[in-house]
C-alpha cells in the first residue's frame, strides 16, 4: 500500500490551485483502488459563494474531487504512466448528504473496467462512516501533447 502527499500528487495530475482538491492519498493499490482525503475549509471561495449562509461543498466539486482521485489511481498504473486522464462521463450518481466546511471528505475509488485507453471506476465520498455521494465515472487516457 502506498501513501502520497500533495507535492507527489501534483507530479501525476495537471490540476493546480484553485482547482486542486486532494490533500493526501492514504491508500493506493495501483490498478485496483485508492483512498484520498479532502479537507473542506471555510477559506475556499467557492464554498462561501455556493449557497450564501450555508457553508457546504457544491455537488459538482464533489464529483471533480472524485475524478481527481480517480486520475491519481489511473495514472499510477504502469500502463498509463506519464499520460493524462480525462473525465469522459458520469454514470449512476447519488448525493445523499451535504458536505459542510470543517469536514474531512474521504474519497474511495475502485477500478472496475479498463479497455485500451478508457475505463470505468466506482467512487464513494464519505464523512467518517456517513456516505455522502457515490458515482460511476468513465475516463479516457491520452498521451501528453
Amino acid at each position: 500500500m502506498t501513501t502520497l502527499d500533495t507535492s507527489t500528487i501534483q507530479t501525476l495530475i495537471p490540476n493546480r490551485y484553485p482547482l486542486f482538491y486532494i490533500d493526501r492519498v492514504t491508500e493506493l493499490v495501483p490498478d485496483e483502488s485508492i483512498v484520498a482525503e479532502k479537507y473542506v475549509s471555510v477559506a475556499e471561495d467557492h464554498l462561501v459563494a455556493y449557497l450564501p449562509g450555508e457553508l457546504i461543498m457544491p455537488p459538482t466539486l464533489i464529483i471533480e474531487t472524485l475524478a481527481q482521485t480517480a486520475s491519481i489511481l489511473i495514472l499510477k498504473s504502469p500502463k498509463f504512466a506519464g499520460k493524462t486522464a480525462y473525465l469522459a462521463s458520469i454514470g449512476k450518481t447519488e448525493f445523499l448528504k451535504p458536505v459542510p466546511t470543517g469536514s474531512v471528505l474521504t474519497l474511495a475509488v475502485k477500478m472496475v473496467k479498463v479497455r485500451a485507453n478508457m475505463g470505468v471506476v466506482t467512487t464513494t465520498a464519505s464523512i467518517g462512516d456517513e456516505l455522502v455521494c457515490h458515482a460511476e465515472l468513465h475516463f479516457v487516457v491520452e498521451a501528453n501533447a
